[in-house]
Order: structure tokens, then C-alpha cells, then sequence
């Protein structure tokens, strides 16, 4: 069982920054890919981006440029690095560890980031 934790959310003025990290713990098995999703409120969860054990990244088109998601597989641990923040960038904000061999996810509980003035 794989266990992931965010922390690093919080309140922010527009035009502001903020640093997402998520720390997984257990025992993940093989190669993993990591990502980054929100739920606005009264909204579905949507995909903000993707990093593959390889390094590659993708984004979701509303956040390219200002946001950067990295990873450190020596501590386990996946960041998303968020700057110039909106206020429609206001969402909980989730991890999930994928474990490509055994097809199998986990998720986040999620922290919170509000973008208001």
C-alpha cells in the first residue's frame, strides 16, 4: 500500500506563488508516474499535469508557463511549482502516484489553494 500526503497549499493574492509538494510513502513497486489534479469547487477534478518516471511533463493548456511540476525519486516526493495564480486557479489540489507495472493508483487527500484578493 502506497500512502500520498500534500501539503503547501494555502490562500494567495492573484499574481502570487505558492509550492505543492506531495511525499509518498510504502511500497511502490517499479516505475511511477506522478500528477497533479484540482476540483474547483462544485466542479469535477481535472488534470493539471503529468510528470513520467522518465521526466517527461505535460500540462493542461490553462496552466502552461506558470506552472512547473518536478519530482525527486530519491525522496519519493512530487512538487508543482505554481506561479502568477488566478483566482480560477482556485482548487483542491490532489496528487496521484501511479504504478505503471501493476496498473494501480493512488491518491492524495489534497490541500487547499485559494486565489483571492
Amino acid at each position: 500500500q502506497v500512502q500520498l500526503v500534500e501539503s503547501g497549499g494555502g490562500l494567495v493574492q492573484p499574481g502570487g506563488s505558492l509550492r505543492l509538494s506531495c511525499v509518498a510513502s510504502g511500497n511502490i513497486f517499479g516505475a511511477y508516474e506522478m500528477a497533479w489534479y484540482r476540483q474547483p469547487p462544485g466542479q469535477p477534478i481535472k488534470l493539471v499535469a503529468t510528470i513520467l518516471s522518465s521526466g517527461t511533463t505535460n500540462y493542461v493548456d490553462s496552466v502552461k508557463g506558470r506552472f512547473t511540476i518536478s519530482r525527486d525519486d530519491a525522496k519519493n516526493t512530487a512538487s508543482l511549482e505554481m506561479n502568477d495564480l488566478k483566482p480560477e486557479d482556485t482548487a483542491t489540489y490532489m496528487c496521484r502516484l501511479f504504478e505503471t507495472r501493476r496498473n494501480q493508483a493512488y491518491w492524495g487527500q489534497g490541500t487547499q489553494v485559494t486565489v483571492s484578493s
